[in-house]
């Protein structure tokens, strides 16, 4: 299970227009913003940006301008995977450390949604003995007891966090896991695909 909320695109603007600047072409520029604050290209910006993305990395500078922060819920499996991409994105999640205990452990922490019913009943034990492990610790503040959480917990278990990214990042992503065994990429690479403008810059992106 994965999940995507508080999704935001910024910058287009200013990417654009930097897109311009080595030939200096600002004036053939027809982008604007509506009065919904929507980044809308014109027809001459738009055929400018998907000739620069088609021609390489080396051309299409102007996407590592355009930024997307969005709040991704998902389970440590997969982001032990998302954390292979470091370099240009950053992210700050919920903490474990230090908030594993402040609440009742349940099913809707996990993600259980591919389980075969008999992995289903291993796991509700599992959160059982979890949440009885914590009622514990709350009661006393053993350490053992919340090392006991910290070890047992597992890589189900979901995780917030609220990411920084560029659109390089996202086409980067999408074309290294969109044929990926976990489902969990799939939506990814579909909320990708669902970003302003990301399908006409980039037509082999389609929803998998």
């Amino acid at each position: 299970m994965i999940t995507f909320e508080r999704t935001s695109v910024m910058n287009m603007e200013n990417a654009m227009r930097g897109a311009r600047n080595p030939l200096n072409s600002w004036a053939r520029g027809d982008s604007y913003v509506n009065d919904k604050g929507e980044f809308i290209f014109g027809e001459n910006d738009l055929q400018l940006a998907k000739r620069l993305c088609q021609a390489g990395n080396d051309h299409r500078k102007f996407i590592r301008q355009i930024f997307i922060t969005v709040d991704i819920t998902a389970p440590i499996y997969w982001w032990k995977e998302y954390d292979t991409y470091k370099v240009g994105t950053v992210a700050n999640s919920t903490s474990t450390m230090h908030k594993i205990h402040s609440k009742p452990f349940e099913r809707a922490d996990f993600s259980m949604d591919h389980m075969v019913p008999e992995a289903e009943t291993q796991m509700d034990q599992m959160i059982d003995c979890l949440e009885q492990i914590r009622l514990k610790y709350m009661e006393t503040k053993d350490k053992a007891l919340w090392y006991s959480m910290i070890q047992l917990l597992p890589e189900s278990y979901h995780q917030m966090r609220t990411c920084t990214m560029s659109y390089e990042n996202a086409i980067a992503m999408y074309r290294a896991r969109h044929g990926h065994k976990l489902q969990e990429w799939h939506t990814f690479c579909n909320w990708v695909c669902e970003l302003p403008y990301f399908q006409e810059l980039f037509p082999e992106a389609v929803e998998v």
